[in-house]
This record gives structure tokens, sequence and C-alpha cells, in this order.
């Protein structure tokens, strides 16, 4: 008994340094966003790799309430490497891209790099590095 109690907090102990360790070496990205049209609803997030944009959630995801037509939100202990952020203005909170009958999306939206599309959009556009330093950015509607 006393070795699987020893054991037990060794294992505590490891898993608790090694959290620790991970969250000392990832970085941060700040996202704002300060032109939305109203304060209905939230504004959901997606932190995406090339291998889940437009597939599905990201690997980090979250919502902010709106302010003053405003919101900053940010995305901690992130890996260095390549990624993009989708966002989305859910006026409606169903958690969904709402769209018209033709296609067009109902609700804002934007992706980091605030790229110019015209049709879906695309990982190349939006991505972004992060390597050795934190990262700020601004995303418009």
């Amino acid at each position: 008994m006393k070795t699987l109690t020893t054991l037990f907090i060794a294992l505590f102990l490891t898993v608790n340094f090694s959290n620790a360790q991970a969250e000392e070496n990832g970085k941060t990205i700040t996202v704002s966003i300060d032109n939305i049209t109203n304060n209905k609803g939230n504004v959901v997030l997606a932190l995406h790799t090339s291998e889940t944009f437009m597939r599905g959630p990201g690997i980090k995801n979250t919502k902010s309430e709106i302010v003053d037509g405003k919101i900053t939100v940010t995305f901690e202990n992130v890996t260095p490497g390549t990624y993009a952020i989708m966002a989305l203005h859910d006026e409606n909170e169903n958690n969904a891209m709402d769209f018209e009958d033709n296609g067009i999306p109902k609700e804002s939206y934007g992706m980091s790099n605030n790229p110019m599309s015209y049709g879906p959009p695309q990982f190349a556009t939006a991505k972004f590095e992060i390597n050795s330093e934190d990262i700020e950015m601004n995303i418009r509607f």
C-alpha cells in the first residue's frame, strides 16, 4: 500500500511539473476586434492549424461577450507553429454561422491577417507564425 501511495504521489508531481513546464514554454496570442456592429450575442473565435481549418472546431476555441462593439480574447499556452484564427459574430448564439438562401453569411466574420475574400476562407491567406514572441493582432469584421 505504501508503494502505491508513493507511486501515486510521484505520478502526481510528474504530471504537475510537466504541465508547469508546458505553460512556461507556450506563447500567448491576444486578439482584439473593435468594429462589431452591435452587442447582440457573442463572438466565437477558433485557433486553427492547416489540418483543422474549415473542417471543424479549432485546436483552441473561445467566446467573448461584446462590450461597446469590442472584444479582446487571449489564447494561452500556444505551441510555436503556423496557425490561423477565425472569428464569428454569433448574434443569435446558436454556435454556428447562419447563411442566406443564396449562401451568403448572415453574420459577420473575420480571420487573422484580415484577407479580402469573395469565397470560402483560405488557410493560406489567414496563416501566421508564432515563434519565440507573444503576438497581438486585430481582426476586422
